[in-house]
This record gives C-alpha cells, sequence and structure tokens, in this order.
C-alpha cells in the first residue's frame, strides 16, 4: 500500500501589501526518507525548496531544489521556523546540514543567522539601477545568477532578481541564501525587494554572521503520495 504524508505550504517573505512571496513545501513529520527519495519529492513537487525534518527536538533536517540538496538555504529555515513555531513545536536552532542556525521571531517577521560562507555560492553582479535589473528577460545557461542595483543606497533598498538555473530554477522569487551572500557584501542593514513582490530585511548580526527575516504565511496542506 502507498504511504501518503502531510505536506505542509508555506509562502515564505511576503512583500508590503502581501504581494509576492516563495511557496515553500515541508515536511514535518516524515523522518528517514533516503537521499534518492527526498530528491525525487523535490523535483515532482517544483517548489524552489523542499524541507524535510529529520528530528523535531533539534531541528535537524534537509533542504532540497527540484535539482540538487543545499546545505543552507534562508526561505526554507525561515518558513520551517515559522510553521514549527505555528505548531506549538517553536525551537531557538534548527540544523541544516551546514550546522546550526539561530531562529527567532520579531513581531510579525521570522529571523534567522547563519554564516553566509556556509550558503550557496551564486554569480552576484551589481547593475547600475533596478531598471536594469527588471530588464533582464532570463539568466544564463550553466549559472546561479544573481543581479542587484540600489533602488535607494541612502536608505538601504536594494532591487534584486536570481536566476539558480544549477539548482534547476528558472528565477527564484524570494532567496534567502543570496540575502546572506548580499548582506555579508555590503555589510550594512538592507531592505530587498526582489521577483514580482516579495520583501526580504536583511542586517549584520555578531561574528560575522548576517540576519535574515520575514513575513510568512500558511497557503495550505495536503495528503502527498510517496513515490
Amino acid at each position: 500500500m502507498s504511504e501518503t504524508i502531510t505536506l505542509h505550504i508555506a509562502t515564505v517573505f511576503l512583500g508590503d501589501g502581501d504581494t509576492g512571496g516563495n511557496e515553500l513545501g515541508v515536511f514535518l513529520d516524515r523522518p528517514g526518507l533516503p537521499a534518492e527519495t527526498r530528491q525525487a519529492i523535490a523535483a515532482d513537487l517544483g517548489y524552489a525548496e523542499t524541507v524535510f525534518l529529520e528530528d523535531p527536538a533539534t531541528g535537524r533536517l534537509h533542504i532540497h531544489t527540484p535539482a540538487v540538496e543545499l546545505p543552507l538555504a534562508g526561505h526554507p529555515l525561515v518558513g520551517t521556523s515559522w510553521l514549527l513555531r505555528r505548531d506549538g513545536r517553536g525551537l531557538d536552532t534548527l540544523n541544516p546540514p551546514a550546522g546550526p542556525v539561530a531562529t527567532w521571531t520579531e513581531g510579525d517577521l521570522t529571523w534567522i543567522r547563519a554564516d553566509p560562507d556556509g550558503a550557496p555560492v551564486f554569480d552576484t553582479r551589481q547593475l547600475d539601477s533596478a531598471a536594469d535589473v527588471d530588464a533582464l528577460e532570463t539568466g544564463e545557461p550553466g549559472t546561479d545568477l544573481h543581479v542587484w542595483a540600489w533602488e535607494d543606497e541612502a536608505a538601504g533598498r536594494v532591487r534584486v532578481r536570481v536566476f539558480p538555473g544549477r539548482m534547476g530554477i528558472v528565477e527564484d522569487e524570494a532567496t534567502g541564501a543570496a540575502a546572506l551572500r548580499l548582506g555579508q557584501r555590503l555589510k550594512r542593514p538592507l531592505i530587498i525587494r526582489q521577483g514580482v513582490g516579495s520583501r526580504i530585511d536583511v542586517r549584520p548580526g555578531p561574528d560575522g554572521t548576517v540576519e535574515v527575516g520575514g513575513r510568512v504565511a500558511l497557503l495550505g496542506r495536503r495528503e502527498y503520495t510517496l513515490p
């Protein structure tokens, strides 16, 4: 008999006015799936990332794009932290393969604090203007392209788009890992506007870490049949 498990679907890094948000699939209650099964599920679901929680007590988890497993990623950790708190199982630390990541809430924002060196590496390019970022039609084959430009440098407002082709994603709506990297590069608080309307808040943390936060909402739950 086929096994069915509960899939939680959230949207992470909602923008002002509830625009944007990057959809995330999370399995909170089915540990022990082999890596090849997790990868097949992530490819089948097609979300930018899918999370598989291995241990609710320690926050140990796996993060998969449709093509690869990631050691660290922002929107999956922010979304999983929010879901666990919503279910009354909130944790102060999550444990992806890259190592412990602190997490907490401030108002309606859920935050993580991580070492950006553990995040995926992007081909990051600064463009002359936000209009130049908006004008891009696509990424580049074989490249995880991350482009950005100042919207308002004095206010720390940045326009970003990310095309993580090697991860199996045409364009990512909101990319916490790229936000960690940009925060490390610019070393100042930022408000990132990415995709069609997502918002990522970024600020320096202690000892070279970077903090990334945003708003999350539950889109629903459904039963998923394991392959």
